[in-house]
């Protein structure tokens, strides 16, 4: 859903975009190293930009900003020397708050500030949705904001407070947020973790060696041989040094509500998530739409990639054989090339081309991770019948996306999700396909884990872009004319 530029092949602007994955690492000689080495392994989190921030004695704080991939930017020796230290933070970024149109590079996190005992910087994954409030009311008192990005607010939150520590004033900045953020912050001797009260966005602790490791996503820490410990518990800060591991709880609890969206789409697949693995949950997806919505068929095809646990699970639930209709071409990097209008209306197969041998003549279940604007799927439906299929018949492994995410992940306005405008019956008729079906929220929850499905009095995650249920009032949008069905008190 990228409206920050014009998507670069036809394939790029219909998929939920996740805003940011944050790293950091304390108490490990050259600590940017392993920085650089996490954000690429969370890279499928943010492909817009990255920024690394390290301290060391002799220099200070040190920090690079770059636009685009960090195996194109961090990976140099140069690059690597120029971030001395061995305490470093890390963030990649999709923009969903901040500026729309081409990122600007001060809208690239992480932030960091001076105050007066010393310096900080912070990343952050997630969305502030009182943002706007905090931002004119800090600007009336006299902060001079760099960027457009929510996250800044923190830094001159933290600015403001009279807290004794840089964590101190941290938790006291943070309890004037709302909103979903996962935190990684630095000192020039700690890293500091923080998730909100409902734990929306993932956070994870691990062990290297004699140092320790904040990550968005288990997959980060294995690419540095980390030992993952345990997740950040929701409303949870940890304060950590040389010295170990200090916890506290400085938020009022609340029942959290983890982001259901990251075990259908978001994060890795070889990920672990609230102690199950991403795979497994995607495939038990694949299991659940076979048994709710099955079809006569010869074949289950992913759309790759986000599509391939979740027809794995389909195809051994309906005995159906996994065929991989569609190729993807993995070099499809999103700077490839900007195509005229003209090459992208003849729908250049720059990034999936259909196995037209297998699919010719043959009944097929094409499984998807999701449909957001709709676009995307007609187009793969033209291919796969232009390439001589019989039928057609789309499994989709979340519910309809009906609503805006307001909690870190770039979602299109009401009015251009397709879901919110169509019934499923006109959403197949629109599409042009034999047979469409979603996985009911219900089947989502017992893919996840919940063998009851979804309790309506108290759900166990943030499902807000299916049900319209939102678990934390989203004031700035309301305040701009947006009306949730049901917002939180």
């Amino acid at each position: 859903m990228s409206h920050h530029m014009p998507p670069a092949h036809p394939f790029d602007d219909d998929k939920l975009r996740e805003e940011c994955g944050v790293f950091g690492v304390v108490n490990v000689p050259d600590a940017s190293n392993f920085v650089a080495l996490g954000l690429h392994a969370l890279q499928h989190r943010g492909q817009e930009a990255g920024g690394i921030v390290t301290h060391d004695p002799v220099n200070g704080f040190n920090q690079q900003r770059r636009m685009g991939l960090v195996r194109d930017n961090f990976t140099s020796s140069s690059m690597i020397a120029s971030l001395p230290g061995t305490i470093g933070i890390g963030h990649v970024r999709y923009s969903t708050a901040g500026s729309k149109g081409q990122t600007a590079l001060r809208d690239v996190q992480p932030f960091f500030g001076e105050f007066s005992m010393g310096g900080a910087a912070i990343a952050h994954n997630g969305n502030i949705t009182n943002a706007d409030a905090l931002r004119r009311e800090l600007i009336e008192r006299g902060s001079i904001f760099q960027s457009s990005s929510d996250s800044e607010c923190i830094i001159h939150l933290m600015a403001r407070s009279m807290g004794q520590t840089i964590p101190d004033r941290m938790e006291e900045g943070l309890r004037k947020v709302e909103g979903a953020f996962s935190i990684v912050a630095m000192t020039r001797t700690k890293l500091i973790g923080c998730r909100d009260p409902l734990g929306v966005r993932p956070l994870m602790l691990g062990k290297l060696g004699e140092g320790w490791v904040l990550a968005s996503e288990t997959c980060a820490l294995d690419i540095v041989g980390a030992d993952f410990v345990r997740e950040i518990e929701p409303g949870e800060m940890v304060v950590i040094n040389a010295e170990g591991v200090a916890s506290h709880f400085p938020f009022r609890p609340a029942k959290p509500r983890f982001c259901i969206f990251e075990n259908v789409y978001f994060s890795r697949p070889d990920s672990i998530l609230g102690g199950k693995s991403v795979y497994e949950i995607r495939e038990n997806i694949g299991r659940e739409l076979a048994k709710e919505a099955p079809v006569e068929a010869d074949l289950v095809c992913p759309v790759p990639d986000s599509g391939t646990p979740a027809a794995i699970g389909y195809s051994l639930q309906s005995g159906i054989p996994y065929a991989m209709g569609i190729i993807r071409n993995q070099y499809m990097g999103r700077t490839f090339i900007e195509p005229s209008e003209s090459i992208r209306n003849m729908g250049v197969r720059l990034k999936l081309n259909v196995n037209r041998a297998l699919i010719k003549g043959k009944r097929v279940i094409l499984v998807d991770d999701s449909v957001v604007r709709g676009t995307t799927s007609r187009k793969i439906k033209e291919m796969i019948l232009e390439a001589g299929a019989a039928e057609v018949h789309f499994r989709i492994a979340s519910p309809p996306t009906q609503w805006p995410c307001f909690y870190g992940v770039d979602t299109p306005e009401r009015d251009k999700l397709l879901a919110a405008t169509m019934s499923e019956t006109e959403m197949r008729d629109h599409l042009g396909v034999d047979s469409l079906k979603f996985i009911s929220l219900d089947g989502l929850y017992r893919a996840s884990g919940e063998a009851n499905g979804r309790d309506a009095k108290s759900p166990q995650f943030c499902d807000a872009c299916f049900s319209g249920e939102y678990p934390v009032k989203p004031s700035d949008m309301i305040a701009k004319g947006f009306k949730p069905k049901i917002a939180a008190e």
